[in-house]
């Protein structure tokens, strides 16, 4: 059937009892359809940890999009029986099949792009605003099929073109190539993001491992997805070659810094030496690392403050982990006791301090050694290990040291105070100040 005005079409047609019939097809597929719908989530829709099969994880994945989709398949199956017996007296249905059918892409469509965009936060008033444009056109185009307009505007954008270069492309196949790209890359981002949460679902792997097979897996589908769209529309990808030798050469001068950024972040994900939830220590900057992307790795100091450090830093500077290969970490406080103070017995009584404190671990057990012998006393460096170095060192020193007070307080230790003898050899001085002494 050529396509012509169906609403035109439908209006004709809208006191024949035929059109009683597949309204009445229409209102079972869409029966039919919800409950299936509705059956399927149930089903499958709850997966069981472990093993998930395809069809669990597509309904899991689509719930979103299954109703329309099924009405619309199930509408378009009661067309094809319905030819028969009923002619070309199906307005309805191809009335009703395009207008499902669009509610069924708008949901497809809002769906790929907040798994790909807002998976763990609100909408953006960006996606929002996107959303609503892409409704208004798939809205529009139906507008323009269902009143038969679609054939003027389909002939209008294939004799318009413009120039590009040397060659003369047709309005018709640009947007042709731009719908072809952004659903490409839709799915590409779409299916990125589903493989990122079965990678950092997988327990058996490294996290370091697990973040740059996601962000490897996500480069290259969207790469296929770019070059796959421009086969669709007959672009010779030969083409591009052009494009890689100046992107090598902008790389090579402007660029070098950022790609430096993004190799710098793959060798640190590879190698392992560091981990989302080391606590590093690098330059000024201290914290947990939280984010380690392809250009920057985000590390969240103890005061909530985020730090931004590009990766070639993490390379080409020295870095302390704190949690590499152990989150054992040896914290210590000093103190002076005087001279006359009986250390064999004060020594294991600060150590017991110390294991009161329930940070400190019992293994290995703080100590208690005689740093040196001061100026003012004997000077002692209490040590003690933790696991925690996330939490910080300030408050367990501060406890560590509220402990040993008591404790200094309670067996009469004293802690003494710096003395310094002032001796004045020039006895005419001696005598100045005596005599400004006595006058006041």
């Amino acid at each position: 059937m050529p396509l012509s005005n169906l609403l035109t079409e439908l209006f004709d047609d809208i006191d024949k009892p035929v059109i009683y019939w597949q309204a009445g097809i229409i209102l079972v597929c869409m029966a039919v359809g919800w409950g299936l719908a509705r059956l399927l989530r149930g089903t499958y829709g709850h997966p069981q940890e472990g093993h998930t099969s395809a069809l669990q994880a597509g309904v899991t994945h689509f719930s979103y999009v299954l109703t329309p989709v099924l009405i619309a398949s199930l509408i378009a199956l009661a067309k094809l029986v319905a030819l028969p017996y009923l002619g070309n007296n199906v307005k309805l249905l191809r009335v009703a099949l395009p207008l499902v059918g669009s509610v069924a892409v708008i949901r497809m469509v809002f769906y790929l792009l907040r798994r790909a965009f807002a998976r763990r936060g609100p909408l953006g008033a960006a996606l929002v605003t996107f959303e609503k444009i892409i409704s208004l056109m798939v809205w529009l185009a139906l507008a323009l099929y269902l009143t038969g307009l679609w054939v003027q505007v389909d002939h209008y954008l294939d004799t318009t073109e413009l120039l590009l270069g040397k060659k003369h492309v047709s309005m018709s196949a640009i947007l042709q190539g731009a719908v072809s790209v952004a659903v490409m890359l839709m799915l590409a981002l779409w299916a990125g993001a589903a493989l990122e949460e079965r990678l950092m679902g997988v327990g058996g792997l490294n996290l370091s491992l697990r973040v740059v097979l996601a962000r490897m897996s996500k480069a290259v589908l969207i790469v296929v997805a770019v070059l796959v769209s421009l086969s669709l529309v007959g672009i010779d990808l030969t083409v591009l070659s052009v494009f890689g030798g100046a992107l090598g050469v902008g790389l090579g001068l402007g660029l070098q810094k950022i790609a430096s950024n993004y190799v710098s972040g793959f060798v640190i994900l590879l190698e392992r030496s560091l981990s989302i939830g080391d606590m590093i220590m690098v330059d000024k900057f201290n914290g947990k690392v939280t984010q380690i992307n392809t250009r920057y790795t985000v590390l969240q100091g103890l005061d909530g403050t985020e730090t931004v450090i590009p990766n070639e830093m993490l390379i080409s500077s020295a870095v302390q982990n704190l949690s590499l290969s152990s989150r054992q970490v040896r914290v210590a406080t000093q103190l002076t006791v005087a001279f006359d103070t009986d250390l064999a017995n004060l020594m294991p009584k600060i150590v017991e301090v110390c294991k009161g404190v329930e940070r400190v671990l019992p293994d290995p057990e703080p100590h208690v050694i005689l740093k040196n012998f001061g100026a003012d006393g004997f000077e002692l460096d209490v040590g003690m290990w933790i696991d925690d170095p996330e939490n910080g060192r300030g408050s367990l020193l501060s406890e560590v040291n509220l402990g040993i007070w008591s404790l200094l307080q309670r067996e009469g230790v004293s802690l003494p105070y710096p003395t310094r003898d002032l001796r004045i050899a020039d006895p005419k001085v001696t005598t100045l100040l005596e005599t400004i002494a006595a006058k006041q």
